[in-house]
């Protein structure tokens, strides 16, 4: 029954609970906590978080935002969403971890038609793992509830990072030269990038089962294939950060559209794509949707998901890290130009 002119409207009926809100910061609190560091200066639920810099020269702090896109209807679809909350870290880390940054603080925005405490708690648990894993502080954040913007179950996941870095070391490409190394580090998956791509290809909204298929080629079902957390690659490669020249790090647009932003206006690259395999789950993708080649490669990591770039007499050092490929040069190039033989 509709309710009249005199009766008395409340915000539950228009469909948001502050009382769930109130709980869910008190979720976040114990989940944040476990990521604080003397430097967090705040609690959750204060206007705005405080953090100390200190122990710098001349501290350039570096920022980014960044989202885990429509991979949050694979998560929704299969129930599981902690290793969505690790995805949104690991890719704002490694953003800023281009320029040289150490990651400082993070803050997340999740939205939803109705706030779950189960799923804001699972992302919430996967966020903090990751945080702690790169001494990052989670100082504050934003649980919006949007009935009528967002379909029932479904969520948006945004996450925003500041991190710092020494005026002196901020990595400069201007000092890339042709016939540097291009070292190729692996991907744990799709990471957070072709979702839209493989919905459509595999037609997941209209049939989520196909989520729970084992392929012959992954050696999982789909779903657990396509929800492998975004890897991280600070802490490999911050040991040998006063090596590296550029890196890039492979989201969407793939090797040809992030490899330029490391790169100098006079210089390209040539890419060997026989230096690495192709992971399994890359295949398939292509295979199902008939996807041409150059296509694949624009679209995703094709198992490529940071980029260093070095001197060659400093390979063999990038080339301890597990996984690791000398992946090709950086060539004399007019328009930045990459090219993948």
């Amino acid at each position: 029954m509709s309710k009249g002119q005199s009766d008395k409207y409340t915000y539950h009926d228009a469909g948001v609970d502050i009382h769930t809100a109130d709980d869910v910061v008190k979720i976040a609190k114990g989940k944040a906590r476990k990521t604080f560091s003397p430097s967090v200066l705040s609690d959750i639920g204060v206007f705005g978080g405080l953090f100390e810099l200190k122990g710098y020269d001349e501290p350039v702090l570096v920022s980014s935002a960044d989202g885990v896109g429509t991979k949050a209807k694979i998560a929704s679809a299969m129930g599981k969403h902690e290793s969505i909350g690790i995805d949104i870290v690991n890719h704002c880390v490694n953003d800023i971890f281009t320029c040289g940054a150490k990651p400082l603080f993070f803050l997340d925005y999740v939205a939803m038609a109705k706030l779950d405490k189960d799923i804001i708690s699972s992302l919430l648990e996967g966020m903090s793992a990751a945080l702690q894993d790169t001494g990052c502080a989670l100082i504050g954040g934003e649980t919006a509830e949007m009935p009528g913007v967002y379909p029932p179950g479904e969520f948006d996941l945004v996450g925003f990072i500041v991190g710092v870095v020494e005026k002196r070391d901020i990595i400069d490409i201007s000092k890339i030269v042709a016939g540097d190394a291009l070292i190729g580090l692996p991907s744990s998956g799709l990471h957070t990038n072709g979702f839209s791509l493989v919905r459509h290809i595999f037609k997941t909204d209209a049939d989520p089962n196909i989520l729970n298929v084992e392929f012959s080629e992954i050696a999982s079902t789909f779903g657990e294939a396509l929800l492998k957390p975004h890897r991280c690659y600070f802490n490999s490669l911050n040991p040998l950060i006063d090596r590296i020249k550029g890196m890039a790090h492979i989201t969407g647009g793939g090797i040809p559209g992030n490899l330029p932003r490391s790169l100098p206006d006079s210089l390209g690259a040539v890419i060997k794509k026989d230096s690495w395999d192709i992971p399994p789950l890359f295949k398939l993708i292509q295979k199902r949707g008939n996807v041409e080649e150059l296509e694949m490669y624009s679209v995703f990591n094709m198992g490529i998901g940071m980029i260093a770039i070095s001197s060659r007499h400093h390979t063999s050092d990038f080339l301890n890290i597990p996984g690791a490929r000398l992946i090709g040069e950086v060539v004399n190039s007019e328009g930045k130009r990459i090219d993948i033989v």
